[in-house]
């Protein structure tokens, strides 16, 4: 009798899991359409996060005006960081927009780092760390039970002349530390300061 009200309860469970699950999915899929986002702004040119099993968004123009740090370099790419939040889950979320200024389209191949597990990452941000000069410690990108990383793929590239939009998560430095350099492939440094989330 025990065994099966336990089945009953992890039935029930998995069940609750799973719509759970499938709302969360359909809510996110949802918006009107009015072609317009909560902000008002038109769905063509608010930002996107990505995550690891997704694309990126391209827009013409990024949203967000704020920059952290921006720096050139790659025959033509600018890397711009627009948010670098401490979250209180141990991490640290950074944030930002890549723009194409080559002659073609760009598709992030440098950018996914040397390690062999980060290849299943395509075409993606996951080789991108945060340097702590002071405390002498590299951050690299945080990675889900597959070994995917917790960024941006830039799923199909960027097109010439176009914004897409990253994200990625990193360990969070000690509390202390709020200055640190964020390097991708072979873009210079740029050197952010994190903000409490």
């Amino acid at each position: 009798m025990d065994f099966r009200h336990t089945t009953k309860g992890r039935r029930a469970l998995s069940a609750v899991a799973i719509t759970t699950g499938l709302l969360l999915t359909v809510s996110g899929c949802g918006g009107g359409g009015d072609g317009k986002s909560d902000k008002g702004t038109s769905t063509a040119s608010a930002p996107a996060k990505s995550s690891s099993d997704g694309g990126s968004k391209e827009t013409e123009s990024p949203e967000s005006n704020t920059v952290l740090a921006e720096v050139k370099g790659e025959n033509g790419l600018t890397l711009a960081v627009t948010s670098a939040k401490r979250d209180s889950g141990g991490f640290v979320t950074v944030e930002g927009t890549v723009t194409n200024n080559t002659d073609s389209i760009w598709v992030a191949a440098s950018w996914r780092g040397d390690e062999r597990e980060l290849s299943k990452n395509g075409a993606s941000i996951a080789g991108a760390s945060l340097i702590d000069q002071k405390g002498k410690k590299k951050y690299l990108i945080l990675r889900d039970t597959s070994g995917r990383c917790l960024c941006t793929q830039f799923t199909g590239g960027v097109r010439q002349g176009a914004t897409a939009q990253w994200f990625a998560q990193f360990p969070a430095p000690p509390e202390g530390t709020t200055k640190v350099n964020f390097q991708v492939g072979g873009m210079p440094p740029a050197a952010i300061e994190i903000s409490e989330g």
